[in-house]
């Protein structure tokens, strides 16, 4: 790949640092090889090497998105500040294309004692926009990080959740030609990661390029093509993210069990130790912490709407989704194997007929879960496959109000999910002549959780799956 396909090109990037056991030492090092030399004796050295990065080299080519993956301390962060350059490396090089925006730790950037207004217009300028484009996009920024009035005061009295949401919004509104994105959006609520998840795909598709780090793998796998797997300092592993990820997967598992072995090993050396003493000792017990993935996602709080969250012609208007449980009462958490009932109300704005309400769910990371509408079970009846009415061929006075009902089975995973609903006139009682009339994105929320003790299952949805033992002579 020539450079001018490339965004980011790294080059034997390596990063060394030097640890010193005593004070007493670094003084040493900066005087005595100065002296040794004067005199010619053999320089000595008096610290350790420490590679956070050696020999890493890879290219991400423009408007691609590429991940970066590894354990804690594998030289994620390390490598993603000589990018920016903000660190210098020991050797290699760093060539990039563009203008670079990056949210790389908590609170980067800002100054604690200027209002949010102030390190807005601060940090847009150091981005390269001028007065007047930072005047023009103010607003967007403000609407994005939704702190409210407390845009007018200082950084130092905002909480981690408000930081996050300001630092991305100016980041993301400058429209930068590379974004690169560490961890920090873990502080933020589910609601504003979600709408993270969008802006940076949204970015991507009118093609910014996007360099992500992430320890949520299905964000990883979700957000970019290609991935580079990092283990103490050196890269293991490039290529497309589902592979990438899957020999991440491998090393956590084998180094989960290097340690879980090591533990009962000391144990062992222990134990023979006391016997050896021949004293009285409780066999130790080592509790093994297993991720069960079933934390809940706080509820997020109702969000005001507004136009960028709806689109269509407005014959009809959906004006309000609710959902309840099975025992009518409005409820926003479920759990697998419970009923789920959404009522998508409507309101006709002209005499119509032939309508579809539909619905799509997708969990915070952006990817479609499920979508349905009445147009499925009417195409159902009507190619025999079910009984009832068909919901094409009921006509609506302009003014008048109805509600559809929904209702399944929640087989979902634990997460924080967003029921999209629409309205459309289908030209034809099958999905081929669709005419939008009204699309509310964040109609309604819901959280699902599992109890890990009670029943558990990982991934996004519940494939109800069961196990038989079979008989030892059972061929297969």
């Amino acid at each position: 790949m020539s450079f001018d396909d490339a965004a980011i090109s790294v080059c034997n990037l390596s990063k060394r640092y030097e640890i010193y056991d005593t004070p007493r030492d670094r003084l040493k090092q900066f005087v005595m090889p100065r002296l040794h030399a004067l005199t010619g004796r053999p320089q000595a050295q008096y610290f350790k090497e420490f590679w956070a990065l050696r020999d890493v080299s890879f290219e991400v080519k423009k408007g691609e998105s590429m991940g970066i993956i590894g354990r804690n301390g594998s030289g994620k962060s390390t490598l993603l500040q000589m990018i920016c350059g903000t660190l210098s490396p020991t050797s290699g090089t760093v060539q990039t294309s563009g203008r670079i925006a990056a949210l790389l730790e908590l609170g980067s950037g800002f100054s604690l004692d200027f209002t949010g207004r102030e390190n807005v217009r601060m940090n847009a300028a150091v981005l390269g926009l001028s007065a007047e484009e930072i005047d023009a996009r103010f607003d967007e920024i403000a609407a994005f990080a939704d702190i409210g009035q407390f845009i007018e005061q200082p950084v130092k009295t905002y909480s981690s959740g408000m930081l996050v949401r300001l630092a991305f919004a100016v980041q993301v509104c400058v429209e930068p030609d590379i974004l690169i994105v560490d961890e920090a959006l873990a502080v933020g609520d589910a609601l504003f990661q979600k709408r993270c998840f969008e802006r940076m795909e949204k970015l991507t598709s009118n093609g910014t390029t996007l360099l992500f780090v992430s320890h949520d793998q299905e964000s990883v796998r979700t957000l970019t093509s290609r991935a580079v797997l990092l283990r103490q300092g050196e890269v293991q592993m490039i290529g497309n993210s589902s592979e990438t990820l899957l020999a991440y997967r491998k090393q956590l598992h084998e180094d989960e069990s290097r340690a879980l072995n090591e533990s009962a090993l000391q144990l062992k050396e222990k134990a023979a130790a006391a016997r050896a003493a021949a004293m009285a000792a409780t066999p130790a017990v080592v509790p093994v912490q297993q991720e069960n993935g079933s934390a809940a996602v706080a509820p997020a709080p109702a969000a005001a709407r507004s136009s960028a969250l709806s689109f269509g012609d407005m014959e009809a208007e959906v004006l309000k989704v609710v959902l309840r449980n099975a025992a009518g009462e409005e409820c926003s958490h479920f759990e697998p194997r419970e009923t789920v009932r959404v009522e998508v109300a409507c309101l006709a704005h002209q005499d119509l007929t032939n309508l579809n309400v539909g619905l799509r769910i997708r969990n915070k990371e952006g990817v479609k879960l499920y979508s349905w509408g009445t147009l499925n079970q009417d195409m159902a009846i009507l190619g025999g496959e079910a009984s009832g009415d068909v919901f094409w061929h009921r006509s609506f006075k302009a003014g008048q109000q109805f509600v559809v009902a929904f209702e399944f089975i929640c087989g979902l995973g634990p997460n924080l999910h967003e029921i999209q609903a629409s309205i459309t006139r289908e030209g034809k009682p099958y999905y081929a002549e669709q005419h939008m009339l009204h699309w509310m994105d964040e109609a309604a929320f819901f959280t699902v959780t599992t109890n890990a003790n009670v029943y558990h299952f990982g991934g996004v949805a519940d494939l109800r799956m069961r196990a038989q033992p079979l008989e030892l002579n059972h061929g297969i």
